[in-house]
């Protein structure tokens, strides 16, 4: 022991004092880690911010308005990545400027979704290889496409990522201006993915390229001349594309469709389907066609009751009302509704077909891009053309079987919400546009006279408050999509798409044949 101390005391080494000086320095480390971190952290903070300024200047210009929010989304690892949405509102010059609007110069022109999709398409996107493939073997030339010009309304250019206008002729109403508008969003939603082209697009009823004008065999017909539309016929080899109306029609005072389709949800919630008014019903403009002025004749009259409920829109009156009568959201109070067309396919479709009820669709003559797929008693009931006993056997039908004829109108309500929604219809869009531009074998050139269009030369100048600007600001894309367009399906082999269509045949005989069997007995009891 006496030992230890004085090697203790020779050598200065004190147990106590040393321990002592090693709990003081441990607190000095600490506190100097303690304040590293903070500085760190501030550091970071400053870098971070720094970055995204930076980012706002170097890609979209020091004069933007985008605003960058980050977000958390989940990867396929079980940690969480921060991702960034760009979000780019309409940058309008100042009401008090003379300056004329232009078109920014700090869009993205390339931003690839961060989010891989994890999804296949709706079955109706199978149908874009079958649109386009007439031109697959001879690719489209400047001649090719020049020839669909007499016929069209408008020429559209996109090129490095911009779009230019032609205009040809006036269309009716607002057509081609939402029409216009819709593939500007689409090239918001996905900058740099809508490839150089250019195209010609009809906004007239009917299609423009009639199969019986070209022939394979005569070489000064073929191949037929390219031509965007809004509906397409057997006969006919327009190009299908989504129609003006899903981002609003306001000149009957129809939302763009991701707000009016919220609405018409609510709308199905006010009347169970089995509280209904158990007969079929239709409103709409009957002057459009000779078809629908002859459907009108199927209304129920003091002497026979077809069991339908047909109603006159008078749009004009409607207008001065305040469009107070024609709420597609308080239309859904019937357990039928009936889908006939006007002077060709009819922007109502996706809109009676949404109300839940069972619906009675004519089968039409035309068709429009996403229809196609659906299938008669899964989806609708079919009605032949001119068959006013189709309509009462139908709802007779459905009064006798509630739970199937429910089934069928929820069927149908959820294939249009489900597959119809406006992620889809602009993947769609871009299907069709980017399958195009692959055929085109010209140099894609903007026209000296074309104009340079985008959403701030579209809806900026527009200030009266009305509805054209409102359905242009409810649509309006506000950040590139950070998920990608879903996978596109493999389209029809000739095996596949025949038995479809045989399918669909098969439906609607049957219901042809249970009705004709129908009045086959009530004739009889009528007769006795």
């Amino acid at each position: 022991m006496g030992e230890s101390m004085h090697v203790a005391q020779s050598t200065g080494y004190h147990p106590q004092r040393q321990q002592n000086q090693v709990v003081g320095s441990s607190s000095k480390l600490a506190k100097t880690w303690i304040t590293t971190t903070i500085l760190i952290f501030v550091f970071f903070i400053i870098f971070f911010g720094a970055s995204i300024s930076w980012l706002d200047m170097f890609v979209l210009g020091t004069e933007s308005r985008i605003q960058i929010s980050p977000i958390s989304t989940r990867n396929t690892s079980k940690t969480t990545i921060p991702k960034i949405i760009i979000k780019i509102p309409l940058n309008c010059t100042s009401p008090n400027s003379n300056t004329t609007q232009t078109c920014p110069s700090n869009y993205p022109t390339k931003l690839d979704p961060e989010i891989s999709s994890s999804e296949t398409c709706p079955d109706y996107f199978r149908w874009i290889q079958q649109d386009l493939k007439v031109w697959e073997g001879t690719g489209i030339t400047r001649e090719t496409l020049e020839r669909a010009k007499p016929i069209a309304h408008f020429r559209l250019v996109i090129k490095s990522g911009r779009l230019y206008v032609q205009k040809y002729d006036k269309a009716f109403q607002t057509r081609d201006v939402f029409t216009i508008w819709g593939i500007l969003q689409l090239m918001r939603m996905y900058p740099g993915q809508v490839p150089d082209l250019e195209l010609l697009f009809l906004c007239h009823d009917k299609p423009g390229i009639w199969k019986r004008d070209f022939k394979q065999e005569d070489n000064a017909t073929w191949p037929p001349p390219p031509l965007f539309h809004y509906c397409g016929h057997r006969d006919a080899y327009d190009i299908v594309f989504p129609d003006w109306s899903f981002w609003g029609w306001p000149e009957v005072n129809l939302k763009e469709w991701n707000k009016l389709s919220e609405a018409i949800k609510e709308g199905n919630k006010k009347v169970k389907w089995e509280d209904r008014v158990p007969y079929a019903y239709w409103k709409g403009n009957p002057m459009v066609s000779i078809s629908r002025r002859n459907f009108m004749k199927c209304n129920f009259s003091d002497k026979y009751d077809p069991m339908v409920r047909l109603y006159v829109q008078d749009w004009k009156r409607e207008t001065r009302a305040g469009f107070k009568g024609s709420k597609l959201e308080d239309q859904c109070t019937h357990r039928y509704k009936i889908y006939i067309e006007g002077n060709a396919w009819s922007v109502s479709e996706k809109y009676i077909l949404a109300c839940d009820s069972m619906t009675l669709l004519i089968k039409p003559e035309f068709y429009d891009f996403f229809g196609r797929s659906m299938i008669p008693l899964k989806h609708y009931w079919p009605i032949r053309p001119h068959h006013c006993g189709d309509l009462k056997f139908a709802v007779e039908w459905g009064n006798n079987n509630t739970d199937k004829a429910q089934a069928i109108g929820r069927e149908g309500s959820e294939y249009l919400m489900k597959s119809l929604e406006m992620k889809y219809v602009y993947d769609y869009m871009l299907y069709v546009l980017q399958g195009y531009g692959n055929l085109m074998k010209l140099d894609v050139t903007v026209p000296e006279n074309a104009t340079e269009v985008c959403s701030e030369t579209m809806a900026c100048p527009i200030t009266d408050g009305g509805l054209i600007r409102q359905c242009m600001d409810d649509s309006l894309i506000m950040s590139p999509s950070v998920k990608a367009a879903c996978d596109l399906p493999q389209p029809y082999d000739d095996d596949e798409m025949k038995s479809f269509l045989e399918k669909q045949e098969r439906a609607e005989r049957e219901t042809g044949k249970w009705t004709d069997e129908y009045w086959e007995v009530q004739n009889k009891i009528f007769q006795q």
